[in-house]
């Protein structure tokens, strides 16, 4: 469900900055420091293929594609073309210093999905965070950056602050949590006036 969401999340927002709204919130504090975001989209089905599963979707501006439901996409038969698909797309990432920290250099994930129980409308939600513990095993103050060694690699990273660079040391570790979701929603197409 997860690639189908956010495949039409990015093809809606990217259509038309007239349709979606966001909000950003950046927060920070002794050795720490974090930002998230939360963007909503809608566009409408103009098409639906039983057979393969494909949804059109169309944007405000116009613009047409095409995604995939999987059969995790619960309720599938009640989605119908005039019906409209409202997205809501969060992200957030946090830097936390752990100064004296012995912790193993790791990544974790954890995943999960939501859908609409059998006869409510169409609707969904997923979401992922991953975490990594990383080693700082270097820190220039002349050039403002620091040196993180991860699990799978090694990075030089700014830090713009100078407060928050004097907090690290060589052999601390920093923690950063990468977490996203998107919802999903379908409206039905409102029923035609009878004459």
């Amino acid at each position: 469900m997860y690639r189908w969401l956010s495949i039409a999340l990015l093809a809606i927002a990217t259509s038309s900055a007239q349709a979606q709204t966001g909000a950003a919130v950046v927060g920070k504090g002794p050795g720490v420091v974090g930002g998230a975001q939360v963007i909503n989209a809608a566009a409408t089905i103009t098409g639906i293929n039983k057979s393969t599963r494909e949804v059109t979707l169309k944007g405000p501006q116009g613009n047409e594609f095409v995604v995939q439901a999987g059969p995790e996409v619960k309720n599938f038969a009640q989605m119908h073309v005039g019906d409209k698909v409202e997205v809501q797309y969060t992200e957030a990432l946090t830097l936390e210093l752990k100064k004296g920290s012995t912790a193993v250099v790791s990544r974790t994930e954890r995943a999960g999905t939501a859908a609409a129980k059998p006869g409510e409308r169409p609707a969904g939600a997923t979401g992922r965070q991953v975490t990594i513990v990383a080693e700082v095993t270097a820190v220039d103050a002349d050039k403002h950056t620091v040196t993180l060694r991860g699990p799978k690699r090694t990075v030089e990273l700014p830090v713009q602050d100078p407060e928050q660079l004097k907090l690290i040391a060589k052999g601390d570790r920093v923690q950063a949590t990468y977490t996203e979701a998107v919802a999903i929603a379908v409206t039905p197409m409102p029923a035609k006036a009878k004459h």
